[in-house]
């Protein structure tokens, strides 16, 4: 049975794609992917609206008009969007996930044919939370992995950022103690342990012209917390 909402408009929003590698390919090609939606529209008696990027890589969804105005049309017309694949909508379960909550918030739907991912029905809806879980839960751990391993570069003295701390300078991959910015930071600690917020720990060091690692007179209160932070962990570790 349609749901109600679409009763009104009677349609379905169908969006193709190809890259350029694969335009020929057999079962994927737009004329493919056009058929298949709109005989998934016409089993619920819905008309179709198509869009389609043709030639254009799925890297990055803003770099596609058919994806957007596809979007934007389920959106205004709370229909469903219905596409061929997650791999034609999306580079990633992630990023599919995304629209997919976009959709969800206008109050229109999600339909991927090859998955079986059809969030008009109780067992599509089903699915689609299970695939989001397992995405989030590939995010943790991958945040997780990062972290180790920043972890192991810090202890092994490596620098892991941009960003070269206070108290350091970078000699090949390796970063070293700057005497000058060592003894600076032992100033930082004492006023820390005397109880001194950080706005007043930069007023100090202003006060003692104590300059940050880019020269500067005025120390951030983000600056002074990031090295008070990397100073703790480095203490620790040597204990």
């Amino acid at each position: 049975p349609v749901a109600a909402h679409y009763i009104a408009h009677m349609q379905a929003i169908a969006y193709l794609r190809v890259s350029t590698t694969k335009q020929a390919d057999e079962g994927v090609s737009l004329q493919a992917q056009e058929a298949k939606a709109r005989a998934w529209a016409a089993s619920r008696g819905l008309d179709v609206q198509v869009f389609a990027d043709a030639g254009i890589s799925g890297k990055k969804a803003s770099n596609r008009p058919g994806l957007q105005a596809a979007i934007k049309a389920a959106c205004h017309e709370k229909a469903p969007l219905v596409f061929y694949s997650l791999s034609r909508l999306a580079r990633s379960t992630g990023d599919a996930i995304a629209i997919a909550k976009r959709l969800e918030k206008a109050g229109a739907d999600f339909v991927s044919l090859s998955e079986q991912i059809d969030t008009t029905s109780a067992a599509g809806k089903m699915v689609f939370r299970m695939l989001a879980v397992l995405a989030e839960f590939e995010r943790d751990l991958a945040s997780e992995r990062t972290k180790e391993a920043l972890g192991h570069l810090r202890r092994q003295g490596k620098r892991v950022s941009g960003r070269i701390p206070f108290g350091y300078d970078l000699k090949g991959e390796n970063l070293i103690e700057n005497a000058r910015e060592q003894r600076a930071i032992g100033v930082i600690r004492d006023l820390r342990a005397s109880g001194l917020s950080l706005r007043a720990i930069a007023r100090e060091l202003a006060a003692k012209h104590i300059k940050t690692k880019t020269g500067g007179a005025e120390w951030s209160a983000k600056v002074l917390a990031f090295t008070i932070r990397r100073d703790e962990e480095t203490r620790r570790r040597v204990a």
